[in-house]
């Protein structure tokens, strides 16, 4: 990969740029404490974030609804934890998490740095499975909408990453090539897979150095894409 061929650099958003783990943690901290709901938070948290993934993952794959995304993720984990919640104050958690969660904005370490580094030499675009509205607030809220030309996320397009669908409207939205373009994403499957199998190069962000995929280009943090890019 040589830096003069690229133009546009695309990242994802969620655990990328925008800690989601720290922050999604301080909103349920508020949450719980504002419906009185007696929980461990350190123990929420050790199987909310895996649960989240999982459901996730489903979520992209077409096999569960938005509704039963933010609805069963946590039904899930409350029950994880020994606490009956009934279903009526499971969906006020879920609705408060959504209208809280932009509230909390740390980013990644470095976020800031890189992305002035970045900015006058590339176009900076997001690619995100997230929901629009939730989306939009995070980025205006934390800062970051300035350094970026364009925003494309899930629910507009209908389709979620890996999807070459996504990208590829990203690329027409952004007035660039494949060819001239990067992305750069926490997730192997979403962000990394679907990218390649566009022609699209890829960096991948590997904050927790967990397993990894041969010949990919891999981060452990933001900073380090002064080296490629």
């Amino acid at each position: 990969m040589t830096k003069n061929t690229i133009t546009d650099v695309f990242f994802d958003l969620d655990h990328t740029l925008w800690d989601f783990d720290k922050n999604s943690k301080l909103t349920f901290k508020y949450i719980f404490e504002k419906h009185k709901v007696q929980i461990n938070l350190d123990d929420f948290i050790k199987i909310y974030e895996p649960t989240n993934l999982k459901f996730w993952k489903l979520f992209r794959e077409e096999k569960i609804s938005k509704k039963d995304l933010r609805y069963r993720r946590l039904k899930e984990v409350l029950e994880g934890v020994n606490y009956f919640a009934s279903d009526n104050l499971i969906h006020q958690l879920s609705e408060d998490y959504i209208t809280y969660l932009s509230d909390n904005n740390y980013l990644f370490d470095g976020t800031l740095d890189i992305l002035e580094y970045l900015k006058p030499n590339y176009n900076l675009h997001i690619i995100t499975n997230g929901f629009s509205n939730v989306q939009d607030n995070k980025m205006n809220k934390s800062g970051l909408a300035p350094y970026f030309k364009t925003l494309t996320d899930a629910e507009t397009v209908g389709v979620k990453k890996p999807n070459p669908d996504i990208f590829n409207y990203a690329i027409n939205k952004a007035n660039t090539k494949v060819e001239n373009s990067i992305m750069i994403g926490d997730s192997l499957e979403a962000d990394i897979e679907g990218a390649l199998n566009i022609g699209l190069k890829a960096i991948y962000f590997n904050p927790k150095k967990e397993s990894t995929l041969p010949n990919i280009i891999t981060i452990d943090q933001l900073l380090q894409l002064k080296k490629h890019l």
